[in-house]
């Protein structure tokens, strides 16, 4: 029973996921500067979408999901037998969709690029004053922190020595950089790139 609820909340994570990264794709043009932070000039950098960073099989991998996510979320818990949690947990490893998930596959012609990104900011290295100068950038509010993480080429590791000041976890940004395909392991997730910050601009819809 307990494998039922993991597969349940995983495929809920799943869902919410796949559910962002369609806006994202479809949706993003709303997005407007509000404020610059750190003086720097828009046009220096190649504005992009969290998509340009998946290469594209993974990207067609995620937004074609297996059928077997409806039926561990539409299922009861009387209808999942032994046997069926075995094999759509052996599915569930092996599908190309749950390699998407975790991928670290990246596009190396990002490496070196100056992009500018939207996102939110998860803290990992900060100092007595809540500066901080180290972060994950990742493409929707409660990644890393309040569901798992989305799949290692969506998140960026950013590094900013100036450091900022964060008000809330749920304020999202325009980051602006250069933008490098380095792999990145922490308690907290794994990155397949890393990025050298010049500025950042609060946003609104």
């Amino acid at each position: 029973m307990l494998q039922v609820v993991y597969l349940k909340a995983m495929a809920l994570f799943e869902r919410t996921f796949l559910l962002s990264l369609l806006v994202v794709l479809f949706f993003s043009g709303g997005v407007s500067a509000e404020s610059s932070s750190v003086a720097s000039t828009v046009t220096e950098f190649k504005t992009i979408e969290w998509p340009d960073l998946i290469p594209q099989d993974d990207l067609e991998a995620l937004l074609n999901p297996p059928d077997y996510l409806n039926d561990i979320e539409d299922g009861s818990f009387e209808d999942q037998i032994t046997g069926q949690i075995q094999n759509t947990i052996a599915a569930a490893r092996d599908d190309r969709y749950q390699q998407a998930l975790v991928s670290t596959n990246i596009k190396p012609e990002m490496d070196g690029q100056s992009i500018r990104i939207p996102g939110f900011i998860v803290p990992l290295e900060f100092d007595d004053d809540q500066i901080i100068t180290q972060f994950f950038l990742v493409p929707f509010f409660g990644a890393c922190i309040h569901v798992p993480p989305p799949p290692p080429n969506q998140i960026i590791f950013v590094n900013f020595p100036k450091g900022l000041k964060l008000e809330a976890l749920y304020d999202p940004f325009w980051i602006s950089g250069k933008l490098n395909t380095t792999l990145t392991q922490n308690d907290l997730a794994t990155s397949a790139y890393a990025m050298e910050m010049v500025s950042y601009e609060a946003y609104t819809e």
